[in-house]
């Protein structure tokens, strides 16, 4: 297992190399720039700002600079909004946007693999239709459409919870948001699980543990479950990317200040180095998120550490 985390961990970095040098050139070569507005600045003006930010060097150079600030934490100001560096503005959004995402990743788990496994248990039977049923509609509907008709439900009808906006130490705005971004993922787990386990219940060594005279419980838990999750956890890498990159739409559904509306409108902006400092950011954290699901993934399967 040891020598399994090592190769993966090695993999880590040279990965999150690859996405930021990537994401460095495409910016800088896509079309327009950070000081294009709809009144042209005078050549001097903008001959000094990009002189200021070290934009008149060649790409390379630039690139190179941009490492080595990265290399000792240091992500640059901001182009556009100038009373802040890209470290400051990461750190008010990052924190809210990280709990969207973990509740709703925690909260599809919770919802998903039960529903699974009370699925597959009574297969062809009223649960197992009712599951079928929320799963297309979950996966069917985007979370631009699930988001408002929650808000319409639970925040405008039944007043329960909030539509929008954000309190500190209020963890019910971050009801809806959570459970819009959870559905689809939700939906997919509980597909999995109850697949999976199917396929795990009709195996010789389940069989032959109720041969035995082992107990329906005993058997699920001791014997189908663990095999039955790998492909859940399998599923981990892509719902983390999902999660990371539907936050950004959830956030402005539900008016969150998140970190995803700097990479928006950095994006707009070319404000090259907050979307640069956004995009490390959450390359780092799916890269993680996906390093936790491959040593999962090794733990529940062991052939899968030894290919």
């Amino acid at each position: 297992m040891l020598s399994y985390a090592l190769r993966r961990i090695a993999g880590f970095v040279p990965t999150l190399l690859v996405v930021i040098t990537a994401s460095f050139f495409v910016m800088r070569l896509a079309p327009g720039g950070p000081f294009d507005q709809e009144q042209a600045l005078p050549p001097a003006v903008r001959a000094n700002l990009e002189r200021l930010y070290g934009l008149d060097e060649p790409l390379t150079l630039q690139y190179a600079h941009y490492l080595r600030a990265l290399v000792h934490g240091d992500f640059g100001p901001s182009l556009r909004q100038r009373d802040f560096t890209v470290g400051d503005l990461i750190a008010q959004g990052l924190p809210l946007s990280a709990t969207l995402g973990i509740a709703a990743l925690l909260l599809a788990l919770l919802v998903g693999i039960p529903a699974g496994i009370v699925a597959a248990l009574r297969r062809d039977r009223l649960a197992d239709y009712c599951l079928n049923v929320f799963a297309a509609l979950a996966l069917a509907l985007p979370s631009f459409v699930t988001g408002p008709l929650l808000a319409l439900v639970f925040g405008l009808y039944l007043r329960w919870l909030p539509v929008g906006g954000w309190q500190p130490g209020a963890p019910r705005y971050l009801a809806l948001p959570a459970l819009t971004l959870a559905l689809p993922v939700a939906a997919n787990v509980a597909r999995l699980t109850r697949a999976s386990l199917l396929e795990v219940l009709g195996a010789p060594y389940v069989r032959s543990a109720r041969a035995r005279g082992l107990g329906a419980a005993r058997v699920l838990w001791g014997h189908a479950l663990r095999p039955a999750l790998t492909p859940v956890v399998s599923y981990l890498g892509p719902a983390v990317a999902f999660v990371v990159t539907g936050s950004l739409v959830i956030e402005t559904v539900f008016g969150l200040p998140g970190s995803g509306r700097y990479l928006v409108q950095g994006a707009i902006d070319r404000d090259y180095p907050l979307v640069m400092g956004m995009i490390v950011v959450y390359g780092a954290l799916t890269l993680s998120l996906n390093l936790v699901a491959d040593l999962l993934h090794g733990w529940l399967d062991p052939g899968v550490r030894h290919e």
